[in-house]
Order: C-alpha cells, then sequence, then structure tokens
C-alpha cells in the first residue's frame, strides 16, 4: 500500500507537519489518522499510549504552552478534525541550535494537516473557529509532577498570536515568564 502520508519537517529539527492523504469518491473520503510504521520514519520511537480529544467553544481562546519533564517527556501528534487553529510548538531541548524558537501550524477539518511534534517542545494553540475539536495522541501517559509550561504571552517568546486572545485559562495565565536561568530539558 502506497504511503498515507507526506512530512514535511519544518525549520525546527524533528518537527514534521504532516499532511494527510485521504482517499474520496461520491460519498465522502476515508484517511488514516496514524500508522506506526510510517510515524517510525519521523522519529516517533515510543508507542502510543493515550488519546486525548479536547472541544474549545470560543474562537480566540488559547491553551498552552503545555510539556513534560523528563523522564516523562512525550510526543504528540495533534489533529484539528472540527473548527480550525493555529497550533504551536516551542523548541526547549537544551543545547539546541533552535532552543525558544517556535514554529505555527494552521491545523484545521479541511487542510488534512497534522502536527508531529518530538520531546523537547512545549505545545499550545489558539482556536481561529468556535467549537474547535483536536485529537492527541500520545507517546508518554500525563504525569502530573512532571508538568511544565511556559506562559503564552512570555515576550521571550514573542508568540504571533492572529487574534486577539479572548480566553486563557487561570491556570495558564499564571504560567512564570521564562528566566535567564531556563537553559531547556534534556531530551
Amino acid at each position: 500500500m502506497s504511503p498515507r502520508f507526506d512530512f514535511e519537517e519544518t525549520r525546527l529539527a524533528g518537527l514534521y507537519r504532516i499532511k494527510r492523504k485521504p482517499i474520496s469518491d461520491h460519498r465522502g473520503f476515508f484517511e488514516r489518522l496514524f500508522c506506526v510504521e510510517e510515524y517510525k520514519d519521523v522519529g516517533l520511537a515510543h508507542p502510543i499510549v493515550q488519546i486525548n480529544h479536547t472541544l474549545t467553544r470560543q474562537k480566540g481562546a488559547v491553551r498552552g504552552m503545555h510539556f513534560q519533564y523528563p523522564p516523562y517527556s512525550e510526543c504528540k501528534i495533534v489533529t484539528c478534525v472540527r473548527g480550525e487553529i493555529l497550533d504551536v510548538a516551542v523548541d526547549i531541548r537544551k543545547g539546541s541550535p533552535t532552543f525558544l524558537q517556535w514554529h505555527a501550524e494552521p491545523l484545521s477539518e479541511e487542510n488534512q494537516t497534522s502536527l508531529f511534534i518530538p520531546e523537547g517542545f512545549a505545545h499550545g494553540f489558539q482556536t481561529l473557529k468556535d467549537d474547535s475539536e483536536l485529537l492527541y495522541l500520545h507517546s508518554a501517559l500525563y504525569q502530573s509532577e512532571a508538568e511544565g509550561a511556559l506562559n503564552v504571552q512570555d515576550p521571550r517568546l514573542a508568540i504571533d498570536w492572529p487574534l486577539g486572545i479572548t480566553e486563557i485559562s487561570e491556570r495558564d495565565r499564571q504560567h512564570p515568564m521564562i528566566d535567564m536561568n531556563f537553559t531547556g530539558i534534556e531530551i
């Protein structure tokens, strides 16, 4: 069977835009969201162990920038199944030449694009349409004691959110700004 994905590496090493290749006819389409064999080629070294589903009701809402510290670091595959978001990944790998740089990718039900986020990245998104739903595939189980986050409005990151932020959780609003002692996480 021919590959069902086109993987395109972004300017941040290990972070991939994934174009799915649906099979369409007059009834609609069929598309594969995940295949362990094809994802091995882009560095998915651990099995998918958790799948999460989110709904964000309001356009302009921001969630993030979350990550887990080692040894619970995780890869994520993010797919928007309804609505549209701007998905953002920030490189927080210690010693990386692109440390604290970010990449944003529009994901929507129409563009059949996902984002593969490797270990060592913080992740967040902004909804560009009301009632946007995401599926997240994770390579590690969530561990509350290993949770870390960057502030979505940190001037050191200078994330260019396309809309004014309409909603953000109190928890995400309270994440600290990056201080000069933060050198990243060891992967």
